[in-house]
């Protein structure tokens, strides 16, 4: 079997995910990610070197079918899987009354969905091997919600992996799988399209007076990789947001 760690990396074709597979990529390790179109996940390796311990696997995580073909293609490939990254995710922030049946379907479906089923098969999987590590990308927003950003959904679901973070650590503590979140706050990516034309506004989203880097988030993530008696923790990387109202 192979003894190189090998990472599964969901929303891994840009910002964050792309970034977190860069990293694992960068320490030697096996990385398969998953993004919804094979084209954009091919983009993103090239960018990369098409480095040959990337496996592109594509399909929307929000399918049963696709976490299973994620971690068949893994254990295939390399034998095992030791770290699930849970990175795919949609914010969408709004007035509650104004969030139409899409909304709802379309945040419950990758947010909580994307979530739940590679998290089913990595427990399973990680507890028979007695070893493991789930991290989960949450949002900070949902530990300190800001009357400045209106997201009930968001708040909502992402809330709720805050605290299934928390329970779904104590489950797998004896099978001696850790699991762990990091919460962003204003992250510069892909997902704020219009970033450089609301640089101002977004700076003012917490008290640190600026938003974060890709390269923020990877630290956390790397952090509690290397952290082996760290689970159960919610992370925030937001500048200070989640300290309080300021």
């Amino acid at each position: 079997m192979n003894s190189t760690p090998t990472v599964i990396v969901t929303g891994a074709s840009s910002g964050i995910g792309l970034a977190i597979a860069q990293a694992y990529l960068a320490r030697g390790y096996n990385v398969v990610g998953n993004g919804r179109t094979l084209k954009r996940l091919e983009t993103a390796a090239a960018s990369l070197g098409n480095p040959a311990n990337f496996l592109l696997v594509a399909g929307d995580i929000a399918l049963k079918t696709t976490a299973e073909a994620l971690f068949k293609q893994a254990i295939a490939a390399f034998g095992r899987v030791d770290i699930l990254i849970n990175n795919a995710g949609i914010f969408i922030p709004k007035p509650a009354s104004d969030y139409s049946e899409q909304d709802i379907d379309a945040l419950i479906n990758t947010n909580l969905k994307g979530f739940l089923f590679p998290s089913q098969l990595a427990a399973s999987h990680m507890s028979k091997n007695k070893s493991g590590h789930i991290v989960n990308i949450t949002a900070s927003v949902a530990m300190q919600p800001n009357v400045k950003v209106p997201a009930l959904l968001p708040v909502m679901v992402k809330g709720g992996l805050n605290q299934a973070t928390r329970t779904l650590a104590l489950e797998l503590a004896a099978d001696n799988v850790r699991v762990n979140a990091v919460a962003p706050g204003i992250i510069e990516t892909p997902l704020h399209a219009d970033y450089s034309g609301s640089i101002g506004f977004l700076s003012t989203l917490s008290p640190s007076g600026k938003t974060g880097t890709v390269q923020d988030v990877v630290n956390a993530v790397l952090y509690l990789t290397d952290s082996q008696f760290v689970s159960g923790t919610v992370m925030a990387v937001d500048g200070g947001s989640t300290a309080g109202v300021w």
